[in-house]
């Protein structure tokens, strides 16, 4: 029977074999993202031979939801251990965000034996690099618009370094200290950025920053998350500032993303605002993701 325990930091290296053999497009995977958002959802892991399991035991619901595993071997044995799992905790499986690549791969070995449902707060948005960094043509018209008025800030963006670690923290506390009632998922939010930063360098992450008169008004990381795509994981700026988050985004796509010919900015969960800012960049597509229950 799996065991499912916290994951920890020493699990890098194995996870990472794991979700580099996979090589998955969603932002579920990505060690980092494990590690840093356990305590939305009570998130624990297991291993199963050459497989990585990540599952959620807390969060809206009481019964266990698990993403497809990652790794190299039978799947149909995997998934079997899983529905074993979930069966002596008194629920079906579920599995959460999987891709149309991983319905296909269902389908092939489990047909009829589960059912679908579209997670579009989920899904993620997939731009390509190429698109973010040139802003070229009509549909970018806006976009060049608020760069533009950034500019005119003279504002000084850098890479992020061991130095400005404890500075961003204090940032990113700061927006967090200003919030009004903060919920449960504002709290883990700012658990998940502190341990960013607190693990910058042995999570392999990237990061930039923009300063005003010496102070940081802007700042943003991410990781190389599989082949050929990036993953922005945070983005913060100070809106006083015209043009802050185009600023931001158009640098950072610019100075940290070489070789990469996708960026995934994750999801909106639903929020309003948030999908429209996304939708506002012209996604090349919407890496759709689904809810699968076994029967």
């Amino acid at each position: 029977m799996l065991e499912f325990r916290d994951i920890t930091l020493s699990d890098r290296e194995r996870v990472q074999r794991a979700l580099t053999a996979s090589d998955f497009m969603g932002c579920e995977y990505s060690f980092a993202n494990n590690l840093a958002w356990r305590r939305l959802a009570d998130s624990k892991i297991s291993f199963y031979k050459d497989f990585y399991i990540c599952g959620a035991f807390g969060g809206d619901t009481p019964r266990p939801r698990f993403i497809l595993p990652a790794g190299t071997g039978n799947y149909k044995e995997v998934i079997g251990e899983l529905r074993r799992f979930s069966e002596a905790e008194g629920s079906p499986l579920i599995l959460t965000s999987v891709t149309d690549r991983g319905l296909e791969l269902l389908s092939e070995l489990f047909p009829g034996e589960y059912t679908v449902e579209e997670d579009r707060d989920s899904s993620d948005y997939i731009y390509l690099r190429s698109d973010l960094a040139d802003l070229s043509g009509r549909k970018y018209h806006a976009k060049r618009n608020h760069l533009a008025r950034f500019k005119e800030l003279n504002c000084e963006y850098s890479l992020i370094t061991e130095n400005d670690l404890d500075e961003c923290i204090i940032f990113c506390t700061e927006t967090y200290n200003n919030a009004d009632s903060p919920d449960h998922s504002f709290i883990a939010e700012q658990f998940a950025i502190n341990t960013y930063f607190s693990h910058f360098r042995e999570l392999g992450l990237a990061g930039g920053i923009i300063r005003a008169e010496g102070k940081i008004i802007a700042l943003t990381l991410g990781e190389r998350l599989n082949s050929d795509t990036f993953c922005v994981h945070i983005e913060k700026a100070d809106t006083a500032y015209a043009g802050i988050y185009a600023g931001i985004n158009n640098l950072f796509v610019r100075s940290s993303m070489d070789g990469m010919k996708y960026v995934n900015r994750e999801e909106d969960l639903g929020i309003e605002g948030l999908r429209k800012a996304k939708l506002s960049y012209h996604p090349t597509f919407i890496l759709r993701k689904y809810t699968v229950t076994f029967k």
